[in-house]
């Protein structure tokens, strides 16, 4: 697989100066990068499926599977969902080769355990309503493949993030992304560009998915929890800025909403709490749309 080849170019690394090994490393990374926008459509592609899928159904969850850094990766998307987007901490999971333990310690062999992977699977009892991101430089990992194998029987859509094709893991996804990333500068180290290439893929997938789920408001993150000083801070300053109103309105709406900003917004444009709750559920959680409905209703 073209992940573990070596370079050729990279024979001599060790003894190069800290300056150059330095430079080599970013530059394969920003090569890799440039790569990206080949493969939009795959990935946009991919986050269209996935937002149609958990619209389906107000349970189905967004579920990350992988091994070591590839693990590690979905497993931090994963983390992000709830204090960026509002997204439900029970709407996302992760299944991660050795357990939790192997968030911060290399458990030998787990990513090789595919009987784990299905056990995992079958814990969490995977269905119809949920989706699968599993994510494995090689494309080959056991763990990661079992589990999309398993998560597919489920009926669960599924989507792979890989760097190496043809693979087996590309083959098994319903939504299959490969960036294909080559060799690293130190041959098979997929922590570096290919890591790299996987956390950008993740970033994309997930934020066009809650942009389509509406959780957005152009640039803003309307579904944001308010939960310490500076998001609450944020929180006030996006209901400022849509609203065009003074700081001191903005902070009395959010307070009026329970600190809840897409109802704040609503009511900082002058609509009553249940109003405002009522053109959000009538707009299935859409801001643009509400306040669209609250001014031709005006």
């Amino acid at each position: 697989m073209n992940t573990e080849q070596i370079d050729k170019r990279y024979e001599d690394l060790d003894i190069r100066s800290n300056d150059e090994i330095i430079k080599i490393l970013i530059n394969d990374q920003i090569d890799k990068f440039n790569l990206l926008l080949n493969y939009k459509h795959d990935i946009s592609t991919a986050a269209a499926a996935l937002a149609n899928r958990l619209k389906k159904s107000s349970t189905g969850r967004l579920v990350y599977a992988g091994a070591g850094t590839s693990g590690r990766l979905g497993v931090l998307d994963s983390a992000e969902l709830f204090p960026t987007f509002g997204w439900k901490k029970e709407r996302s999971t992760f299944l991660l080769a050795g357990g939790i333990e192997s968030l911060t310690t290399s458990i030998e062999g787990a990513e090789d355990r595919e009987e784990e992977a299905v056990h995992q699977i079958k814990n969490i009892e995977i269905d119809e309503r949920d989706a699968l991101v599993a994510i494995s430089a090689s494309g080959s990992t056991p763990f990661t493949l079992a589990a999309c194998d398993a998560a597919r029987r489920s009926g669960a859509l599924t989507i792979s993030i890989v760097n190496n094709k043809p693979s087996p893991l590309f083959d098994a996804a319903e939504h299959p992304i490969a960036i294909e990333t080559g060799s690293e500068p130190i041959a098979g180290s997929t922590r570096l560009s290919a890591g790299t290439i996987q956390k950008i893929v993740l970033n994309s997938l997930s934020t066009l998915t809650m942009i389509r789920l509406n959780r957005t408001y152009g640039a803003y993150m309307v579904d944001v929890k308010p939960t310490n000083k500076k998001l609450k801070e944020r929180a006030v300053r996006m209901i400022s800025e849509i609203c065009l109103v003074d700081q001191n309105k903005a902070q009395q709406s959010l307070i009026d909403a329970k600190n809840n900003p897409k109802l704040a917004v609503l009511i900082a444009k002058g609509l009553s709490v249940d109003k405002a709750k009522y053109l959000l559920n009538l707009s299935n959680g859409n801001l643009r749309e509400a306040i669209g409905k609250k001014f031709s209703n005006s």
